[in-house]
């Protein structure tokens, strides 16, 4: 079937070919009326799939597949303004727009000008989402290709943020904080996560130093908006591995958006050297209504139905490993099934009221509940050898020796049901040249943990002492927890002009947790200074992060709870410089940031593929420090690329551990932490194929330095062994056939849809064996053996995307 489709999209690329005629550029900065640069204006090509937005500098770049066009700005709070354009083929046309305040406008003051200069935060494109080759289909997979963001796994959404874990990241969709499951233990299990690609209409990640009216985490957040569609719009996209529908209509007094999604990515998890039936299956089903009462309130629902069942069967196992002098081989016979399922309902119900052009009040409250179950009972058995590596390595000799030969059995019955329930109330208000805000909240979390696990590892003897005869259990957790956490917050932030170049903001955030029994005050500043130039901005933030006890940081390794833990800290500050220039005949900018965190109080962890275990009845200090680097824009015509480097060190110390050592006492000091990943680099590069701008590829590459690892079992100052760097290409190729550059076009197709988009993609272009965790076993010499668990090989996929024509 997947050789039928490939040869199909080549015969249908191949017959679609048609000579080309360049687009039409418009370029420009967006003003207000006092002539300071306007970010995040929209700026839209009425009638085509056009758009884009302006970056801080108040620049915008778009293009016109027609020669006969109109372009429309707009941002909320300012009143929008149309172009018409009738320009030559392929002109190159810079117009400077002027916005007036809309003094009527209801959101007039979320979206002012000083909010939007005022920020550590990275706005992303989401033009390119369609385009990016990605395994998981997962939004937050992209993440992966910014500064600052590390990861070593494909296959699922998480990620780590300047030396941070994956619980340390904040993520909001609508002013909404959204959670992750917990009982996740690798990506092969991760299923659809909350965000749907296709209704995201804006997006900012930040890194660190971001704003007090974000929540309390250490690391990042990543703000999400599902706003009114430009127009009706209907979208299906299907692949290989998922499939989607997405729904967009405008009413005369509000909107709607609809998404379903279904994905199946056992066609990936194939490859893996776990052979057996592998059967993932995840849905979601997502719904936003907002209707408008009157230009001065609103109310919006999002509801949101989520859930998923990964079930494997596996049947056997085999992995080489080792070194050029010494080549290993692990073959394991497995008996047994693993079924993990969880279900995700939930709402949130938003009102927003201006009674003044000055005053926006929101009022949100929101409700998720999530049933999550693992079931596990398989029992492996192995052979451990040590084979001739004289042949090539697709066909190793004969086994020299018998390394280790027995069975290893894990058992699993959890459950964890989770009920969040949030209330919170936002207020923002202008006054002359400041932008106030305050706000207060309310979250109740309630958690209900069913715990029945244990494993054993029995090598015919060598393990297990041979004078024992009875099996021993190794790793027993059987436990229930039933906890409720009430956590109650405020905060309040002003945004003022110090100067015509000179903007500051000052903010404070106080907490407080029912489980650590503290009041959390966590001020946070940001200045940012912006030359006569206007193509330049230095910014520098300063700040103090808390992150207050959780259920996943107090249950450690056996089950059990540390109630008595105390709230996380960090001491944040950082150097920004962003500038934009034209260079190679286009516009390109480049940004940086140096920073610095402090930790006086951190909870120790060990990560097992993306299951994090804390030490939860320890406490750690720990830095980090490290600086990104980004440079965008078209060094293709009309297609946007980045290349991004980020450096980086972690270390923690764990107080009052010790070990004892010749007879004496030694201390660790500061080790690694286990997100220690020094260097990170990523590509993503488009380019026009056959010199047609409806042939292109999409080159997406990763690379991300060694990670610091140690069996489970072993205190923390013993990781030392490393999981090796992880590196990773993948491609894909799209050809548009109703881009409006082509002089022909398919009639029926063009009759009736306004985009028909098909890619092919290969994943893991390289076929590269990325390690993500391993298998610890001992030898008949009691040596313990690091067996790698390997990620995806390489994947063929098809995606089409089609968009069907608004009739009237």
């Amino acid at each position: 079937m997947l050789k039928f489709k490939l040869i199909l999209f080549l015969l249908i690329a191949g017959c679609s070919l048609a000579v080309a005629q360049p687009l039409v550029r418009v370029s420009g900065i967006v003003y207000n009326q006092e002539k300071s640069p306007l970010p995040q204006v929209t700026v839209i090509v009425l009638g085509q799939a056009q758009s884009t937005v302006t970056d801080e500098f108040g620049v915008y770049t778009i293009y016109s597949k027609s020669k006969v066009f109109a372009i429309k700005y707009s941002l909320l709070g300012y009143e929008q303004k149309t172009l018409k354009f009738s320009e030559r083929t392929g002109a190159r046309i810079t117009q400077q727009v002027t916005l007036a305040a809309n003094i009527n406008e209801l959101e007039q003051v979320n979206i002012t000008n000083k909010q939007n200069q005022l920020t550590n935060t990275t706005t992303i494109n989401i033009a390119d989402i369609p385009s990016m080759p990605l395994v998981s289909g997962n939004f937050e997979t992209m993440l992966k290709t910014l500064p600052g963001v590390s990861t070593n796994n494909e296959l699922s959404a998480q990620y780590s943020v300047r030396g941070g874990n994956f619980d340390e990241n904040l993520i909001y969709v609508n002013d909404v904080e959204i959670n992750r499951p917990v009982l996740i233990r690798n990506g092969q299990q991760e299923g659809l996560s909350f965000i749907n690609a296709e209704l995201v209409s804006k997006a900012k990640f930040s890194a660190g130093g971001f704003e007090a009216k974000y929540g309390d985490k250490l690391s990042s957040v990543l703000d999400v908006r599902y706003d009114k569609p430009d127009s009706n719009q209907i979208i299906l996209s299907t692949s290989l591995l998922n499939t989607s529908l997405a729904v967009k209509r405008n009413f005369k007094n509000g909107f709607l958006l609809a998404g379903l999604r279904y994905k199946n990515n056992s066609n990936v998890l194939i490859k893996q050297d776990e052979k057996g039936s592998y059967n993932p299956n995840y849905a979601d089903a997502q719904v936003m209504y907002q209707y408008n009462f009157s230009p001065k309130f609103n109310v919006n629902v999002l509801g949101n139905f989520n859930l998923g069942q990964f079930k494997l069967t596996p049947a056997y196992r085999e992995t080489e490993f080792g070194t050029l002098s010494t080549t290993l081989r692990l073959n394991v016979d497995y008996t047994g099934q693993e079924i993990d399922d969880y279900q995700t309902v939930g709402t949130a119900v938003t009102a927003t009221f201006a009674p003044q052009p000055n005053l926006v009040i929101k009022f949100i409250n929101s409700y998720f509940n999530t049933v999550e179950r693992e079931r596990y009972d398989i029992d492996g058995s192995y052979i451990f050898d040590e084979v001739d590596n004289t042949f090539s390595r697709d066909d190793f000799g004969p086994v020299t020796k018998n390394r280790g030969i027995g069975s290893y059995y894990n058992y699993g019955r959890n459950s964890l049901n989770t009920q969040i329930l949030t209330s919170e109330l936002k207020v923002d208000q202008n006054f002359d040249n400041h932008v106030f805000s305050w706000g207060l909240k309310f979250n109740n979390a309630k958690y209900n943990d069913r715990l029945n696990e244990y494993n054993y590892t029995d090598s015919a003897g060598y393990i297990v002492p041979g004078n024992s005869k009875n099996i021993v259990l190794q790793n027993v957790i059987n436990v229930d927890n039933d906890l409720d956490i009430k956590n109650y917050s405020a905060y309040i932030q002003d945004s003022y002009s110090l100067s015509d170049h000179a903007e500051l903001q000052l903010g404070a955030r106080a907490t407080y947790s029912s489980l650590s029994r503290q009041l959390l005050i966590s001020p946070r500043m940001l200045i940012a200074y912006r030359p006569n130039s206007n193509n330049k901005i230095l910014r520098f933030s300063a700040g103090v992060y808390k992150q207050p006890p959780s259920y996943r940081t107090i249950r450690d390794f056996s089950g059990h709870l540390n109630v008595d833990q105390k709230a996380q800290s960090s001491y944040n500050t950082s150097v920004g410089y962003d500038y934009a220039f034209d260079a190679f005949g286009t516009r390109l900018k480049f940004t940086s940031e140096a920073y610095f965190k402090y930790s006086d109080r951190l909870i120790p962890y060990k990560i097992d593929n993306l299951r994090i275990k804390y030490l939860a009845d320890e406490v750690s200090r720990g830095y980090a420090y490290g600086a990104d680097f980004t440079i965008g824009g078209e060094f293709v015509k009309d297609l946007v690329s980045y290349f991004r480097m980020s450096i980086m060190h972690a270390n923690e110390d764990i107080v009052g551990d010790s070990y004892v050592q010749n007879g004496k006492t030694i201390f660790p000091d500061y080790i690694k932490r286990p997100t220690d990943q020094r260097v990170n680099f990523s590509v993503f590069f488009q380019d026009r194929l056959l010199n047609s701008p409806t042939y292109k590829v999409h080159l997406n590459v990763l690379y991300g330095s060694r990670l610091p690892i140690g069996p489970s079992e072993t205190p923390r100052y013993l990781d030392k062994f490393f999981i090796p760097s992880y590196k990773r290409v993948d491609i894909g190729f799209s050809k548009d056939f109703l881009d409006d550059a082509a002089l022909h076009k398919p009639r029926f197709l063009d009759k009736n849809f306004s985009a028909v988009i098909l890619f092919f993609e290969v994943f893991n272009l390289l076929n590269i064996n990325n390690t993500v965790s391993y298998l610890w076993l001992k030898d008949v010499d009691n040596v313990q053996f690091a067996i790698p668990n390997y990620l995806t090989g390489r994947q063929f996929n098809l995606k089409l995307i089609v968009k069907l024509k608004n009739k009237p």
